[in-house]
């Protein structure tokens, strides 16, 4: 994978020297998390009550704040009673939104029906209507709805939702909004910040730093605006918790269970050295001028992309992906799937890059998804020349 540093390889290694269990108690990693968490809440615009905790990836901060949601938009105790002590609950997102959203519904007990995947414009953004249109229809038919995922940079495309207006949709229906921005939410440190505007108003925000942050996997972020609300998802019911997990007024037992009552992981490993360390050495700004220049590399690579006649854009460029495939005169439209394919594993294969593919409005596009602080422009030129003279090989071939 493109990311990682020195110093993140460091503090893998000293964390694993040092083997603290992480599910709080009074010691100097749960405080070094703590400190974590409260730059990132910071720098992600939530306020200072906000809450926050690191896990394995954007799964599972996704699916954290989504747990916060349910709980909190239910209308009954939902912990206590399960899913069947009310209506059905619904989900609201784009047709883009990742796969974790359907493992998230299975895994509550809502079952996949329970997210209405709702259609895209042309630039891969929900479509606002579509969605206010069916909250209000499944209201009708006695659906709870209770949250809308909102997308700061989609998978396949990179695509941002309105996230302003999503804002007002969500309150409009009294919704919890999450804000799935995996890689996407750290352009917020960035010029690029425009791009992500809305997100610092979400009830809750997942992105990983493991993408954007450059630091070894894994580590993800999931931040909910209410510190309660996070915590009525998790922390055990019983005052206090087992006996042998409650908290004492001095020692080593003084918050026991801080970053359990938080997640579901009461065993926990010292995430947070690798993200410390990292922003120590390398400060905002610099991690933030990686970040500004993978963008500039993809809108490079898009108009590099165009102005090639073989060549077709698939997709608009907003963040850090490009999608695009081979497509020259003379090969017929069925052809060009299989053509594109054998295109990438040729370029996997005799090791010149290592593209990712997707499909796109029914065509296989070579995703250039691009998340790697040591990416250079030249290293662009060379994709661009070797799709084109694999493409010619393999069409002549064949």
């Amino acid at each position: 994978m493109g990311t990682g540093t020195p110093t993140g390889v460091l503090a893998d290694m000293l964390a694993s020297a040092m083997n603290p269990h992480l599910a709080g108690y009074d010691q100097a990693p749960a405080l070094i998390e703590r400190q974590v968490l409260a730059w990132l809440i910071e720098l992600m615009g939530f306020p200072a009550g906000a809450s926050g905790l690191l896990v394995s990836g954007g799964t599972e901060a996704n699916i954290n704040g989504l747990m916060a949601a349910r709980v909190a938009k239910a209308g009954w105790d939902i912990r206590a009673e399960g899913v069947a002590g009310g209506p059905p609950l619904t989900v609201y997102g784009s047709t883009e939104t990742h796969s974790w959203i359907h493992t998230a519904c299975e895994t509550m007990g809502m079952g996949r029906k329970a997210f209405r995947a709702i259609p895209v414009d042309s630039d891969y953004r929900i479509d606002l209507a579509a969605c206010r249109a069916r909250i209000a229809a499944d209201i009708a038919e006695g659906y709870r709805p209770i949250a809308i995922v909102g997308n700061a940079g989609t998978v396949s495309t990179g695509a941002t939702d309105d996230l302003n207006a999503l804002r007002d949709l969500a309150d409009a229906f009294g919704l919890w909004l999450h804000v799935d921005g995996a890689f996407g939410a750290l352009a917020a440190w960035t010029d690029s910040r425009a791009i992500v505007a809305g997100q610092e108003t979400a009830d809750s925000l997942a992105f990983d730093l493991h993408k954007w942050g450059y630091m070894p996997y894994e580590v993800g972020v999931a931040l909910t605006r209410s510190g309660e609300a996070q915590t009525a998802a998790y922390k055990p019911a019983a005052a206090g918790g087992p006996a042998y997990l409650r908290s004492a007024n001095a020692g080593i037992a003084v918050d026991t269970t801080y970053f359990a009552d938080r997640g579901l992981q009461l065993s926990r490993g010292f995430r947070a050295l690798k993200v410390w360390m990292s922003m120590k050495e390398q400060g905002v700004d610099r991690i933030a001028g990686a970040i500004q220049a993978n963008i500039d590399q993809a809108h490079r690579l898009g108009a590099l992309v165009a102005t090639r006649p073989d060549l077709e854009l698939l997709g608009p460029v907003s963040l850090n992906i490009v999608c695009f495939r081979y497509a020259p005169k003379g090969v017929e439209e069925a052809a060009l799937d299989p053509l594109n394919q054998a295109i990438l594993v040729a370029l996997q294969n005799r090791g010149i890059a290592v593209p990712s593919q997707t499909v796109l409005q029914g065509r296989f596009a070579i995703r250039v998804c691009i998340a790697n602080h040591r990416s250079r422009d030249e290293d662009f030129d060379i994709l661009v020349e070797a799709v084109l003279a694999i493409g010619a090989e393999l069409a002549s071939a064949s």
